[in-house]
């Protein structure tokens, strides 16, 4: 009986940790549902233009995912490299100039929204839209954040 106290007290242990795991649900995971790209997102005012930056790349990814009916995150995730763009486009049968097409022109689209708004500022726009038509795709997001890092704002 002496040497069954050890296994009882270890399974008296593991009992403490998984009975209350699986008693708040810790035996179901479900992932979180993906956003539908074409329902509005929730913005918040922008603290500087780094900020402002980062909300126009996201209107604009929010818009060329509702445009080719795919997630924000598979559009993302296509962004970031050449490879992966020509990857996403044959997977879903699109052209690839014409899903270069795309994001640009939902990147021209979201800095003239942008400035409509009055979020960003006048003298810094025609640098955005810019760098939006003429970057390649798989470069855009991360040239949008460093041209953030370095403007004043």
């Amino acid at each position: 009986m002496r040497r069954a106290i050890p296994l009882f007290v270890a399974l008296g242990l593991v009992a403490a940790v998984v009975l209350p795991y699986l008693a708040l649900g810790g035996g179901r995971y479900e992932p979180a549902p993906v956003a539908d790209p074409c329902e509005a997102r929730d913005r918040t005012d922008a603290d500087g233009l780094g900020e402002t930056i980062e909300g126009i790349a996201l209107r604009a990814v929010d818009g060329v995912a509702c445009e080719l009916d795919v997630s924000r995150e598979d559009l993302v995730l296509a962004l970031r490299s050449q490879e992966a763009l020509e990857a996403f486009a044959r997977e879903r049968g699109i052209d690839q100039d014409a899903l270069e097409d795309a994001i640009s022109d939902g990147l021209v689209r979201a800095v003239d929204q942008a400035v409509e708004e009055g979020a960003l500022p006048d003298l810094v726009a025609p640098l955005v839209r810019r760098a939006a038509e003429s970057v390649p795709p798989w470069l855009i997001l991360e040239t949008l954040e460093r041209l953030g890092d370095f403007l004043p704002g």
